[in-house]
């Protein structure tokens, strides 16, 4: 049950989502993640979208469980020491502070490595370095934007035809699980160079990265002209860059999201159905349909007839699915050999019973007034580790501790309190 990173010190500049989503992943496996706060207020989040007046918000919460608050100011000469004593001791740097903040408070990249050669210092902006965007502000649709997603995202005619974010943060989260994995490939190369390293993560390449097929299909339309495996094809004219797919899979075999018994009053009653292109994956599918005519149908027995008769093949399909429910859909098909899948909402999710028995959904106690609330956990799972889950830090909660550690005496805290160096 040792902790991945047990012994490891972070210092945490990061605010709202992004770096937060990252050095909680950190925290969970065992380091030791000091977030440094503005006093007087915090992490933005602690008072976005509260619920219960007065207390920090579950947006704050869910990202910031295992920490340790510092509530520093460091931009006075006093925060500013306590910082560097800060990095002096610590493993791993980061911050995801406004473009250029970081270097005007003295902590650039090169600053940081004369204070502490070995310590790895990581940035989270919104676009790389270099970039003619590289100073502006960026949130999690800019980032979806600006990486590709919600051009890709949406129908492909009618009013609904503009781009469309995803619900997942793929700006926020996502990048944070991108800046993870530079953390840690920088850690291990620390182990063979003995000297740290700047990570440099941008939203938008986090953001690229995921929709890496998407640059796949422009090149084939580049050279094609057409994507047959598009829901629009054949029955739209295809113009320069590719259009938005609908609920199409995204490779060569035909998926697509169908209505179930309930959906006039459940929104959501809905199941995703893949045919694949493999000869024996359509006949494991249409002899669980009841479709075996499709075999030797020449409208449907090639991967390429069945592209160009989607829509009637849609329909035969969901004149099946609309007899029953999403669950009983899933389970029939399923057991068949079908790739198949209910579409889940959120209040399913949470309650629904594996998740809540597997660890995926967890219960933190925070205690005082909130008692616990309910996140997500560490999405993999380890043959010989299991994450020990504590509560969020209030703002300034380990000032005492982490001040002391630093040598400093309870009269040079209290007065660091009064200065306002401190809350």
């Amino acid at each position: 049950m040792t902790a991945p990173l047990e012994g490891l010190k972070v210092v945490d500049m990061t605010e709202v989502q992004s770096g937060p989503s990252c050095t909680q992943m950190l925290a969970w496996f065992g380091a030791e993640v000091i977030k440094i706060e503005r006093p007087g207020g915090g992490d933005p989040t602690r008072n976005e979208l509260q619920d219960i007046p007065g207390q920090d918000s579950l947006y704050y919460l869910q990202l910031n469980s295992n920490k340790k608050s510092l509530a520093l100011n460091a931009k006075t000469e006093e925060g500013k020491k306590v910082l560097t004593q800060l990095i002096k001791d610590c493993d791993v740097f980061v911050e995801n502070l406004h473009p250029g903040a970081i270097e005007e408070l003295g902590f650039g990249w090169e600053q940081v490595h004369k204070i502490n050669p070995k310590c790895i210092m990581g940035s989270l902006k919104g676009f790389n370095m270099g970039s003619r965007f590289a100073n502006v502000k960026a949130f999690e649709p800019v980032a979806q934007c600006a990486g590709g997603a919600a051009t890709a995202t949406g129908w492909f005619s009618g009013p609904d035809n503009i781009p469309t974010q995803s619900g997942a943060a793929l700006g926020d989260s996502n990048t944070g699980m991108h800046f993870l994995i530079g953390i840690l490939a920088a850690i291990c190369q620390r182990q063979k160079t003995g000297e740290g390293v700047y990570v440099y993560q941008s939203m938008q390449n986090a953001v690229l990265n995921l929709c890496r097929i998407k640059l796949r299909d422009q090149l084939i339309l580049d050279r094609l002209g057409e994507l047959k495996y598009y829901a629009c094809y054949p029955y739209e004219k295809f113009g320069e860059a590719i259009p938005r797919p609908a609920n199409a899979e995204g490779g060569e075999v035909l998926g697509w999201c169908y209505k179930c018994k309930n959906w006039a009053t459940d929104p959501n009653d809905y199941v995703y159905i893949v045919i694949q292109k493999s000869q024996k994956g359509f006949e494991q599918f249409c002899n669980a349909m009841g479709f075996q005519s499709w075999l030797t149908d020449p409208k449907f027995s090639t991967p390429e007839a069945r592209d160009l008769h989607k829509r009637e093949i849609y329909a035969a399909i969901e004149a099946y699915t609309m007899t029953k429910d999403k669950y009983a859909v899933t389970e029939e098909l399923g057991a068949k050999g079908v790739p198949v899948g209910p579409v889940l909402n959120w209040k399913e999710i949470e309650n629904d019973p594996d998740l809540n028995s597997d660890g995926t959904l967890i219960d933190i106690k925070q205690g005082g007034v909130r008692g616990s609330f309910k996140t997500i956990g560490v999405p993999c799972t380890f043959s010989n580790f299991k994450p020990t889950y504590g509560p969020a830090p209030a703002l300034g909660e380990n000032n005492v501790e982490i001040l002391t550690r630093l040598g400093y005496t309870a009269e040079q805290i209290e007065e660091m309190r009064q200065n306002k160096v401190i809350e």
